[in-house]
């Protein structure tokens, strides 16, 4: 009973300790405001994320963007299926040709632009912390120039709990 008490003790200390930089996914995935709303797609597409982090041109980030984001988008817009065509019957077009709207929208249009950020210092128990309060489930690590250099995942931080105990 004495050796589970002392494991349990180490194991908190050793959490206590990890910080941020420890944690965060490096380098960080991000999505540019310029971007457009297809290209985000496709990003989310290709990479499986369902958020991600928006920076500007000096790698500052501006916001977050989510699937979520762009399929209300997408409903707001009136490009999906549901909607019926605005700008011109599909019948007075002739045989083999086709109306496309080009959907103009950046990213930046439709983002959040709230950014939780933390420190590449800050520790673990404080992460979890504002994890909790904020209710997200991504916090950003920016330095001190206000760049982001990393993301911090609950699954980043599951994964350090799964190799301490494993």
């Amino acid at each position: 009973m004495r050796i589970k008490v002392l494991a349990e003790n180490l194991a908190r200390e050793c959490l206590s300790d990890l910080i941020a930089s420890d944690l965060m996914a490096q380098p960080p995935i991000s999505l540019l405001a310029e971007a457009s709303i297809p290209e985000a797609l496709e990003f989310f597409t290709l990479r499986g994320f369902h958020a991600a982090p928006v920076i500007d041109a000096a790698g500052r980030p501006v916001g977050v963007v989510s699937v979520t984001d762009l399929l209300r988008h997408d409903l707001d817009k009136g490009t999906h299926p549901s909607h019926e065509d605005s700008c011109c019957s599909r019948k007075s077009l002739p045989e083999g040709f086709s109306v496309e709207e080009v959907d103009t929208t950046k990213v930046e249009d439709i983002m959040t632009n709230a950014i939780f950020a933390l420190s590449p210092s800050t520790k673990l128990p404080d992460i979890i912390k504002k994890m909790l309060e904020l209710d997200v489930h991504q916090l950003y690590v920016v330095n001190h120039d206000g760049l982001l250099v990393g993301v911090i995942s609950t699954s980043d931080i599951m994964r350090v709990l799964y190799n301490m105990l494993s």
